[in-house]
């Protein structure tokens, strides 16, 4: 019986119809050393990619990987190498990864506005963009990525500390889809720039503007009302100009609410935790409340008596709770899901109030 080579018998959409049955990775990597025609194939194919490369490179890996969807150049903070990404990368990324739709810059501290302005102008389908601790990023280079990139769903700016409340006024006009916006540390962000982003970006279910030291209760109070059925994340951390009256609007809006971070946020009472409590009963899992001074018994008791599918808590430093807000719990009919609770610095809480958790 004669033999039959696999290689004149299929044809390339052939052969990629037998790849894209490969789900696990390692399988597809052994796929490509089958010969120099599989490899081409399995390059064509490949979606996700995370290198450190030059413009030269760069060049050599956008011909093979044509179809990348996400490329990942992101460094870490204690092994970043010099001179890591640069504008030069950027510009070779946006003329040869045309499918790009994401990017992870995460601290690249090289780029500039220029770099962005190269994304902008060569990354229309672009989804993610995570430029955190991008720090010579201003305005101008990000307002060339929301004009250009207008399918934009995620995007993470924490740490650019000269970005302004323009760019959420162009994310509102241009990027309607937006869903994941990270802001924290950019101080410069104001409630006015909120409101300027939520009248275009409706959709947004996580916001994080930790540290962002001019948003009052104006801001979130109008976020919290035009994203309402969106709101699952929402990170408030040492935002000290947010008092009961977020918390309130959270309460009446957000019931599908999961995460909160409000620790610093010292103006909170326990009115408002309770009413919060309450309309986000089912979907609250993680609170993180560190900090939040004027927070007693009576709402922590509310929390996790209603929150029954809370998993974690964090009240640390709320110096006023006691053992009594955990009396009772261990016996009550349903079971609580608390994987994770924090207490640190909490004096009047001892080992045998921690117990009656336990039953």
């Amino acid at each position: 019986m004669a033999s039959i080579c696999i290689n004149d018998t299929l044809k390339d959409d052939e052969l990629g119809s037998i790849l894209s049955k490969l789900e696990n990775d390692k399988d597809k990597e052994i796929f490509g050393l089958v010969c120099k025609r599989w490899l081409g194939l399995q390059s064509k194919e490949r979606k996700r990619l995370a290198a450190r490369a030059g413009p030269h490179m760069l060049q050599k890996m956008a011909a093979r990987f044509s179809r990348l969807i996400e490329l990942d150049l992101s460094q870490s903070i204690s092994r970043s190498f010099y001179p890591g990404v640069t504008d030069s990368d950027l510009a070779v990324i946006a003329d040869g990864f045309r499918c790009l739709k994401v990017l992870n810059l995460q601290n690249c501290k090289g780029i500039t506005d220029k770099g962005m302005a190269s994304i902008g102008g060569g990354l229309s389908s672009l989804q993610s963009l995570n430029v955190c601790y991008c720090r010579k990023l201003t305005d101008k280079g990000l307002l060339a990525v929301a004009k250009g990139s207008q399918g934009l769903r995620s995007l993470h700016l924490d740490g650019c500390k000269f970005v302004t409340d323009e760019v959420l006024k162009a994310l509102s006009k241009n990027c309607p889809n937006l869903e994941e916006l990270g802001l924290q540390g950019c101080t410069s962000i104001t409630d006015c720039g909120l409101a300027d982003l939520v009248s275009g970006c409706r959709q947004i279910h996580f916001l994080d503007i930790n540290k962002c030291s001019n948003v009052g209760d104006s801001g979130v109070s109008t976020v919290s009302e035009a994203c309402s059925s969106f709101m699952k994340t929402l990170k408030l951390l040492d935002c000290f100009r947010v008092g009961n009256k977020s918390i309130l609007s959270l309460a009446r809006f957000c019931e599908n609410l999961e995460t909160l971070i409000i620790g610093g946020c010292r103006d909170i009472s326990d009115e408002s935790i309770k009413s919060l409590a309450v309309s986000c009963r089912s979907s609250l899992k993680n609170l993180r409340m560190d900090w939040c001074l004027n927070i007693s018994n009576s709402s922590i008791s509310c929390i996790l008596t209603e929150c029954r599918n809370l998993e974690a808590l964090d009240i640390g430093c709320c110096e006023e709770v006691t053992d009594a807000v955990f009396h009772g719990l261990g016996a009550m009919g349903t079971e609580m899901r608390l994987k994770v609770l924090k207490i640190s610095n909490c004096p009047k809480i001892t080992v045998a109030g921690i117990g009656m958790l336990f039953g």
